[in-house]
């Protein structure tokens, strides 16, 4: 019997240990699906992103809006977090997380949706041309149009008519369109990063935790690289593509005029981002915390090595009610602001973020302003050469912290010199120049084509005094003499042969004689030093973004290391919160207000009014973009002196604590110890003072 009561242990022991091999493999199924699944997620909602910053000019020019109002837009993505991350970060984190991040997806795709929808319900592009000046007018359709003063008159209250006509034009708000569908899509992306991240650091090995969290914030950062190359693709492609004959069209995708089919690339992505919420619903809503995170109480987690675990107010296996849930959330954040390291770690990255989001933001305008390159050129080198390079850093740095085993002071120290080392190379950007357009009547004077000034020359001259030509319109032609024309009118020409891309302007009497007095449709080149310039420009960028983005995954961890187990969700949440709202929103707008004032030659809109900028002073837009950009790493860095001081405090008051644990806990055994050997000691010394006395009645 004894036999078969052993044998029966045995197979019940068996049977537990295959039950346990199959729940831990079942549990590792589902963190492997749950990291798959997030990665796609963060690529869905990196590659929108990503995209929305590669239509910023195609945006600028569709609506004739300037670039503080394209801040507007951009930033709005992040008032839609603004609304909803402290919630969800909070009371996400105690209810279903995966599906919860499921419903953003949704969200995230039914916005980019709306981006996209201004192209179906407004007219078709009409950009600034010569033409339109003299549509329905008795005038001579030649450029340069000789009359007399009442033929100006006549003309001047045609305009007047035109733009009466079409003051109630919806192209003027359709761009509130996509501020609309940006904020929606902000409010589905809230759940995907804190209530992710947390997860996976919640039911994965402490070991692997943070090469998971890298290779999340790797495919994060793949994603743009696929956002850029469609932007480069789209913005190739005009903007009614099928509607129009592309031969008629007299601009190229190099013109500052030109806009791509910016709403082609949205469709894509929101297909995109509304497959990704597929795998979150059929998720659980926790998995089995393994072995060496907690074996006997998986809700208890440990702060640092051999301190005292920590018990969760609401772990996820819980149903607690949302009344309790909402009076404990002021004291957490009470707890959580008055975390000195937490605060610190706060006011460098808000700082540091609104020099990376300005400078991402308007990073291919720059490239496409100042070295003279188009939209679909610059978004494809912002694909293929920058953002690779950030990626295999952020994935190095994840894996350099896991084979170094940095602790959270060593993560905090690599993170440091990595972006210190990356802004002074950021220095060389300032010393990589290239000369402005030659452009008559804005960057130098009619009566002297040499040497280029940024003084406010006037457009009109002897030789186009006899034309009756706007002011504002620009339709640039490129004359023999290597100088570009604001239009055909102001260059004096006469008479134009051929269509389209092919137009040729002749008798044109400011270009000369000397250049057979004609002119081509569009912008001179004009780019010989740029071209040079340029690819140290590239290279220099491709090496500081590797080198920067090498502590993006340290500096993460070190966020979610540095405070308490119970708080980091809604830590998490929290940082999101400040960055999204001190950085996110007001970045994109004063860089672009910034920008806005380095414009040389505003453009027009069709109904009148200051459109899009044209032609920049580039001397100006490098100082201000680049002096703006390091201006503020240079503060975040004088802010990092006092949080390695405070770091450096609250590890050693951590280890104290710990040690004073471990000697209470070592006294209290040891006392239970010495209660022990006095009871066993006296039961010894009684069962002797029993048995003397039996003797002793025996002998009696």
């Amino acid at each position: 019997m004894e036999v078969g009561a052993q044998r029966g242990d045995m197979q019940k022991n068996r049977r537990g240990d295959d039950a346990s091999g199959k729940t831990r493999a079942s549990s590792y199924s589902s963190l492997k699906l749950f990291l798959v699944a997030l990665s796609f997620a963060y690529f869905a909602k990196a590659l929108s992103g990503s995209y929305m910053k590669s239509t910023i000019t195609q945006l600028e020019r569709r609506f004739d809006i300037p670039s503080y109002l394209i801040g507007i837009i951009d930033g709005s993505f992040e008032i839609g977090n603004l609304l909803v991350i402290a919630f969800v970060s909070y009371f996400g984190a105690k209810l279903h997380r995966p599906k919860i991040i499921a419903a953003g997806c949704v969200l995230m795709s039914i916005g980019t949706f709306i981006i996209a929808l201004p192209h179906f319900i407004i007219g078709r592009y009409e950009f600034e041309s010569s033409a339109r000046w003299v549509v329905n007018s008795s005038l001579s359709p030649s450029p340069c149009s000789v009359g007399s003063t009442s033929d100006l008159s006549q003309e001047s209250k045609l305009l007047e008519v035109a733009s009466t006509d079409c003051e109630g034009d919806s192209n003027l708000s359709m761009w509130i369109y996509v501020l609309l569908g940006n904020v929606l899509r902000g409010i589905g992306e809230t759940p995907v990063q804190p209530l992710g991240i947390s997860y996976i650091d919640d039911f994965a090995n402490e070991e692997n935790a943070a090469l998971y969290v890298g290779c999340v914030q790797t495919i994060s950062v793949v994603g743009p690289v696929f956002g850029y190359l469609l932007g480069s693709l789209c913005a190739k492609i005009y903007v009614d593509i099928g509607f129009v004959k592309l031969e008629t069209i007299t601009i190229t995708p190099a013109d500052s005029r030109w806009v791509g089919a910016w709403w082609l690339g949205y469709l894509i992505a929101g297909v995109i981002t509304l497959l990704s919420a597929i795998p979150f619903w059929f998720l659980p809503r926790s998995l089995p915390i393994p072995g060496s995170r907690g074996p006997e109480n998986p809700e208890q987690t440990s702060f640092i090595k051999d301190s005292a675990p920590v018990k969760h107010n609401y772990p996820a296996e819980e149903r607690t009610s949302f009344i309790e849930m909402a009076k404990d959330f002021i004291p957490t954040v009470r707890s959580l602001l008055g975390h000195p390291v937490y605060l610190i770690y706060l006011c460098v990255t808000i700082i540091q973020l609104n020099s990376l989001i300005g400078m991402v933001t308007y990073k291919p305008k720059y490239i496409e302003q100042h070295f003279r390159q188009s939209a679909s050129k610059a978004n494809f080198l912002m694909g293929v050469i920058n953002i690779p390079a950030v990626a295999l850093g952020m994935f190095s740095g994840g894996l350099l912290m896991k084979k170094m085993k940095l602790n959270i002071m060593g993560a905090a120290k690599f993170a440091f010199v990595t972006s210190f080392i990356g802004y002074i190379l950021s220095l060389f950007f300032f010393v990589m120049s290239c000369e402005n357009a030659k452009i008559a009547g804005v960057t130098l004077p009619y009566d002297s084509m040499e040497g280029i000034s940024y003084d406010k020359h006037s457009v009109f001259t002897a030789c186009n005094s006899n034309c009756f030509c706007p002011a504002n319109n620009w339709d640039p032609v490129c004359g023999g003499n290597g100088i570009t024309y604001v239009s055909p009118c102001l260059a004096g020409c006469t008479s134009s042969t051929g269509s389209g891309k092919n137009t040729v302007f002749s008798n044109c009497s400011c270009v000369g004689a000397a250049a057979n007095s004609t002119a081509n449709a569009g912008q001179c080149p004009d780019k010989d030093d740029c071209d040079r310039m340029f690819p140290y420009f590239l290279a220099l960028s491709v090496i500081t973004s590797f080198i920067i983005s090498l502590g993006g995954t340290p500096g993460y961890m070190l966020l979610i290391r540095c405070i308490k187990p119970q708080l980091k969700s809604f830590a998490l949440g929290f940082h999101a919160l400040a960055t999204h709202t001190l950085a996110g929103i007001p970045a994109p707008i004063y860089f672009g207000a910034i920008i806005d004032t380095t414009c040389l030659k505003w453009g027009q809109k069709r109904c009148g009014g200051r459109g899009a900028c044209r032609i920049y002073n580039t001397t100006a837009y490098r100082i201000a973009y680049l002096g703006l950009t390091l201006g503020l790493r240079t503060i975040s860095f004088l802010i990092c002196i006092p949080g390695f001081v405070l770091l450096s405090r609250q590890l050693e008051e951590e280890e104290h604590d710990a040690l004073r644990g471990a000697l209470a806990n070592g006294g209290t055994e040891l006392e239970a110890l010495r209660k022990e050997e006095f009871v066993i000691s006296n039961s010894e010394t009684l069962k002797r003072t029993s048995e003397n006395g039996t003797d002793r009645e025996t002998r009696l």
